[in-house]
Order: C-alpha cells, then sequence, then structure tokens
C-alpha cells in the first residue's frame, strides 16, 4: 500500500490517499435482476424536505414521479410536510394533508436522480413506463461547518446539512 501514511497525531489509524468513499445503500434484499437503484450522495439540500419528497413520491410510478417533482420544481404542485409541518403554509392543491411547500432545490436533487435511475432501468433492458419506486431515502450525511464573521471580533457558526438520497424502483 504505497498510498497510506501513518502520522503522530493519529495512532493507531491508516489515513488513504485518494480513496473515494464507499457508501452502501439503505434498500436490503437488493436483486439486481429485478431491482434498478440510483443515488446522489452528500447533496446540499435540505434534509427535512428531502424527507417529505421521499415519502411521497415512494409507491409511485418513475414517470408520475418526475411529473410531479417537474411540477414542484415550476411551484404548480406542492409537497405535504406531514412530519415538518410547524410554520408551514397551508395549500388548497393539497388533498387529505393541509400543509406543504415548494422545495424546488431538493425537487431538483431528486430530478437527477430519477433520471439517473430512468436510464439505469433503460440500460437493464427494464420497460421504464413500469417501473415503480419501492424505496426512496434522504437521509442526513455529514456536516460542512463554516463561519460568518461578527462584529468585535467574534463569528457565528453556518453548518450545512449533507444528504444521501437512494432510489430504488422495480418492473412490476
Amino acid at each position: 500500500m504505497k498510498d497510506t501514511f501513518i502520522t503522530a497525531l493519529t495512532i493507531g489509524r491508516v489515513h488513504e490517499r485518494g480513496k473515494v468513499p464507499h457508501y452502501g445503500y439503505s434498500f436490503e434484499g437488493f436483486d439486481p435482476a429485478v431491482h434498478v437503484r440510483a443515488s446522489a450522495r452528500e447533496v446540499n439540500i435540505s434534509p427535512k424536505a428531502a424527507r417529505e419528497i421521499a415519502v411521497t413520491i415512494k409507491g409511485m410510478t418513475l414517470s408520475k414521479a418526475i411529473d410531479l417533482l417537474e411540477h414542484v420544481e415550476i411551484k404548480k404542485m406542492p409537497i405535504a410536510f406531514r412530519r415538518h409541518k410547524l410554520k408551514v403554509g397551508h395549500r388548497s392543491e393539497l388533498q387529505g394533508f393541509p400543509t406543504g411547500s415548494y422545495p424546488v432545490k431538493a425537487a431538483k436533487a431528486y430530478l437527477n436522480v430519477l433520471h439517473n435511475l430512468e436510464g439505469n432501468s433503460e440500460f437493464k433492458g427494464l420497460d421504464t413506463d413500469r417501473v415503480r419506486i419501492i424505496h426512496a431515502a434522504g437521509y442526513a450525511g455529514r456536516t460542512t461547518k463554516d463561519y460568518t464573521p461578527r462584529a468585535f471580533g467574534r463569528s457565528s457558526p453556518n453548518f450545512h446539512q449533507l444528504v444521501h438520497i437512494e432510489v430504488v424502483g422495480k418492473e412490476v
């Protein structure tokens, strides 16, 4: 291993340079013959919006989910905020759950993942019109730390929680 180096500060730990981290999937029981998956790692979007979009698109067909997120992107259709609903306005377009929002930045990130899933399903030879989303997850990744300078030599933290997005589909 000529890439590895050991420093005195990291007693007992080996750091490797130039290695890309390997991420697993939270979906268990993946069968490569039946399922197709796509992911985006460390995306700078809201974890709350990512979770609500994942709950909304789970169970939809791929084309219906893409249409929904394109409507969210142009603010024609809101996403229902079921868990993170405090201080969120009501939307008349929603049926069954009143609070919702238009998470445009998160919708763009999910659209990229869904287009990737569509391409992966075409590559595997699956019919993209019959692919249904059976697993969608958006969960917190690492935190980027930034500080904003303030008066009198102080600073305020400005931390950003990055998000991992995973989508798994199956032809039905």
